[in-house]
């Protein structure tokens, strides 16, 4: 090929990951070498949502969630499995992690050391975005000043010890996945990385002079969805926006510096259930949007499987996802050709037009406080966001092939079967418990407590929790106990809802139809119809329920919703306290049947066993059917995309509930 001032030898492709990991560690290491070998250049780690949460796994909040999202990592022995006969000093690792990166990271260290690795030559992510955390995904442990306090710690301490690993992830995808429009999702996530580095600055642990290489190890991990159009200019805007608030806000000289370095997830929110083969489309051309503009290419991807939707994905499914990067890195001439898009006059305005949003909700959060301060503020604007969106599926302003146009399908042949999609082991929970058991059993006690009190006292003095935490990791300290000792002297956070407003729907005609039969069944019942939305277990994924809660309130209901994170026991006493007619819960992390079985006896020990349940998530059939034998009246899983008929239906098992009794 000749070279010509548009067109040159190939680039070096983005990296290629797959984000993966379940069950136990070594299954998750034999899928991650099988990964490797196939291709892939990069590993992208999923944690369990105990793991993500700072529980061990036989914690009471653990139970039915183990290995379930991901892998389950309690202590270095867990660790040394994960990465087994994968050399550290040669992998770029991302860990997608976040109220525990530190500890995460501690461990990864610890485990490079009994390697022999040189620190110096670890390379890799930790997300550590905790602001995103209270905002749409939930995964947080402690408040915003001591959780961003953490990440000024790892900062410090990276830039000296792992100079090539990035501290800091900002994560703008799960803000997409809640409802942002793209206006806000440039706008939260830059607040966030405003109010890191404002962190580092007055912290102390960095010297001026050393703030830019500070600042160039900032990466982010964004979000591409199917309007492609709209998120490759948002890209382009990112780009411009960080480099203008890196020179302007903090005088950073280096354009190296300032660059924008980012990994991508495409978009999970627009995977459907309906017609699942659809997606390979969605994933391709959001993959797009990430890759073709040469001045916003992405530095890392990963693509989500096509059937996503129906639960988890299994080898084959990841492979086809890893395969379309290949396809497009090395069979098309991408790579080869400078940037696409500069001059075009369509592009230009459209990214002036999002950078202009956003700055505006920038000075907003500015005016606010910083982001620290703004997170009622974002978290309300989300949800409204989440719910335009969502009413805009159902009244069919927005398409949806498959699920709001073109309806009628053929079966598919990819999800027939049995083992359309991996499971989980049932019985691996109670495995992982007594591997944890024998592992605190084999430990140095003393050396623990050492560890353990070291720890505290470093949290509590404003030192450097890295080396502290590094040397719990090699002491045996496990994931509980690491969280454990720093919530009790950080103490914890309960996350806004963002649902204490109504959102209009603008006098919608069907929600007046449900508010009418709310109001007539109320009187029936003599008090308003009462609505309880529960979300058991560790599930952090609220959006569902944000806008059921926020629905059923428009329709009239008196609602109840306490935010994520209860126990069984809690969401029964709240529907004592509040007399809920009706108990909604809300699961998305495949835990739906461990977890709805032990509120319904809950429900029964304590009397409540009349009083309806409906269940909402990701329920295969076959789950469905064993949950209504429990007794649960209604599942709802995303086929169920009309809320407001699910307000009617809810209504009328109320009513007919209620004529039962009489």
């Amino acid at each position: 090929m000749t070279s010509t001032p548009h067109q040159h030898a190939p680039d070096p492709p983005w990296i290629f990951r797959t984000y993966a990991g379940h069950s136990t560690a070594e299954k998750s290491n034999a899928l991650y070498r099988a990964n490797l070998a196939k291709g892939q250049t990069g590993l992208s780690v999923a944690f369990d949502l105990p793991t993500q949460t700072g529980y061990d796994p036989d914690h009471i909040l653990a139970r039915g969630e183990v290995g379930k999202v991901g892998v389950p990592i309690s202590h270095l022995g867990d660790m040394r499995a994960l990465f087994s006969e994968i050399p550290l000093e040669k992998m770029n690792t991302s860990m997608t992690i976040n109220a525990p990166a530190a500890w995460l990271l501690a461990m990864y260290v610890a485990l490079a050391d009994e390697q022999g690795a040189d620190r110096k030559k670890l390379q890799g992510t930790t997300q550590n975005d905790l602001i995103k955390e209270y905002l749409s995904r939930g995964t947080y442990i402690f408040p915003p000043g001591p959780s961003l306090r953490l990440i000024g710690d790892m900062i410090a301490w990276c830039y000296r010890e792992v100079p090539k690993w990035n501290p800091m992830n900002v994560c703008s995808y799960h803000l997409q996945e809640a409802g942002a429009t793209p206006e806000q999702e440039l706008a939260f996530a830059l607040a966030t990385a405003i109010s890191v580095l404002d962190t580092v600055k007055a912290g102390g642990q960095v010297p001026d002079e050393d703030f830019e290489i500070v600042a160039s190890r900032i990466s982010f991990f964004v979000n591409a969805g199917v309007r492609f159009v709209t998120e490759l200019c948002k890209m382009r805007s990112f780009t411009k926006l960080w480099d203008q608030i890196l020179l302007e806000r903090y005088g950073v000289q280096d354009p190296k510096a300032r660059r924008f370095r980012y990994g991508v997830q495409v978009n999970s929110l627009g995977l459907t259930e309906q017609q699942p083969e659809n997606n390979v489309y969605r994933i391709l051309i959001e993959a797009l949007a990430v890759t073709l503009s040469k001045d916003a290419r992405c530095r890392a991807l990963q693509l989500p499987a096509w059937n996503e939707a129906l639960g988890l994905p299994r080898p084959w499914d990841q492979q086809w996802s890893l395969r379309l990067q290949q396809v497009l890195a090395y069979e098309t001439d991408l790579l080869e050709y400078e940037d696409l898009f500069d001059g075009s006059h369509v592009v230009e305005a459209k990214v002036a037009e999002l950078s202009k949003g956003a700055l505006s909700q920038l000075a907003l959060i500015d005016e606010l406080g910083g982001a620290q301060n703004a997170i009622d503020y974002m978290k309300g604007e989300l949800v409204s966001s989440n719910a335009k969106r969502v009413r805009a599926v159902e009244t069919g302003d927005l398409t949806v092939v498959g699920v709001n146009r073109w309806t009628d399908t053929e079966v598919s042949p990819l999800s027939a079967g049995e083992g359309a999609i991996e499971t989980v082991d049932p019985r691996l929970e109670a495995e992982v418990v007594n591997r944890l058991k024998a592992w605190r059993e084999a430990r140095d006690p003393a050396a623990v407590d050492a560890a353990l009190s070291a720890l505290k006292a470093a949290a509590a003095s404003g030192a450097n929790i890295m080396e502290p935490s590094i040397s719990a990791a090699k002491a045996g300290v496990t994931t509980g106990e690491w969280a454990g000792a720093l919530r009790a002297v950080f103490g914890e956070y309960r996350g806004p809802t963002g649902v204490a407003v109504v959102v209009s729907t603008g006098e919608a005609e069907d929600v007046e139809a449900v508010k009418k039969e709310v109001e007539r069944v109320s009187q029936v019942l003599g008090r308003t119809l009462t609505y309880l939305v529960g979300k058991p277990g560790l599930d952090g994924h609220s959006n569902g329920a944000e806008q059921i809660a926020t629905r059923a309130r428009a329709c009239g209901m008196e609602v109840v919703y306490d935010g994520i994170r209860s126990t069984p026991e809690e969401i029964v006493r709240r529907a004592k306290e509040t007399r809920a007619h009706v108990i909604g819960l809300s699961i998305l992390s495949g835990s739906h049947l461990d977890l709805v079985q032990e509120v319904i006896r809950v429900m029964r020990a304590e009397g409540l066993g009349d009083i309806p349940v409906v269940a909402g998530g990701i329920i295969p059939e076959a789950d469905a059917l064993i949950l209504k034998q429990m007794g649960v009246s209604r599942i709802y899983t995303p086929k169920d995309f009309k809320i407001t008929q699910i307000m009617g239906d809810v209504v009328k098992l109320v009513e007919a509930t209620a004529l039962a009794e009489a």
